[in-house]
């Protein structure tokens, strides 16, 4: 049994969703079977993974808990290969803030309230008890981790679990879509006319459907394409508040399915967001 592999159930015996990562310090690609999603791996069209194949597909989404599927022979190669264990930090109720550099560190110690915090080789992970959406590069050397995301396993870290503050919700305000967890009431986005402009959920199911549709039907350009198709969605759908987590994984599982990386799926949405000013 690979190191990777036994820390990955130690932490999957307290509840942790668990995956590994390749050498790059990424989630695996996604096998042939499911790329393009062929695998079906979006129970009731709500969010991906985990996929038929058993793989360790759909990035994130294949975190998982389940010693059975962990130590599976379809999860074998990938923990030969691995380099890293990696967990979701969304699936258990937390939030990692991840400052990449010392100034980073230093702006948390005078900003954020003190809480569980875990070194890493250029900076730390300040965790806290609570979970939102998961924009990177909030401010310098900062990206938040939560829901839809994955973050490195460095060890337990040392201090007590603070709720998640506002300050760090703020920091996302002007990073991430008015989206807010499935699980929680959807809000107006701020500045944004409160009034929802859709005829019924239909249309907005039928809108996601038909993004996701485009994204799979690229056969090149697939970067800008992933970009225009979510400007598209955020201009139609963004402003009301009825975006969930739930539909931007959807639209992350298409743009992943045709080899776009996690990484580039969060800077389109950013930089979507961006450019109509919400």
């Amino acid at each position: 049994m690979s190191t990777h592999l036994k820390a990955a159930l130690e932490l999957a015996v307290s509840g942790i969703p668990v995956l590994p990562l390749s050498r790059d310090k990424r989630p695996f690609a996604n096998c042939s079977a499911c790329r393009r999603n062929a695998c079906g791996g979006r129970p009731n069209m709500k969010s991906p993974g985990p996929c038929r194949c058993l793989r360790p597909c759909h990035g994130w989404a294949a975190a998982t808990a389940d010693s059975a599927v962990l130590t599976s022979k379809a999860w074998a190669g990938a923990w030969q290969q691995a380099s890293a264990v990696a967990y979701h930090p969304g699936g258990i109720g937390l939030t990692v803030v991840d400052l990449d550099n010392p100034q980073a560190v230093a702006w948390a110690r005078h900003t954020l309230p003190p809480t569980r915090t875990v070194p890493t080789t250029r900076g730390e992970h300040w965790i806290y008890l609570g979970m939102m959406t998961s924009p990177n590069a909030v401010r310098p050397g900062v990206d938040i981790k939560s829901l839809m995301s994955y973050a490195r396993w460095l060890g337990p870290g040392t201090g007590t679990l603070a709720a998640l503050p506002d300050v760090v919700r703020a920091l996302a305000a002007g990073k991430t879509t008015p989206a807010r967890p499935a699980a929680r009431p959807a809000v107006s986005a701020p500045g944004g006319g409160g009034a929802c402009p859709h005829r019924s959920p239909v249309y907005l199911e039928r809108g996601i459907a038909m993004a996701e549709q485009r994204i799979e039907e690229a056969s090149e350009g697939i970067h800008k394409t992933v970009y225009r198709v979510f400007l598209a969605v955020l201009a139609k759908h963004g402003r009301c508040g009825c975006l969930t987590d739930g539909h931007i994984g959807r639209l992350f599982a298409a743009a992943q399915g045709k080899g776009e990386s996690l990484r580039h799926c969060e800077v389109a949405w950013s930089n979507a967001v961006a450019a109509l000013g919400m």
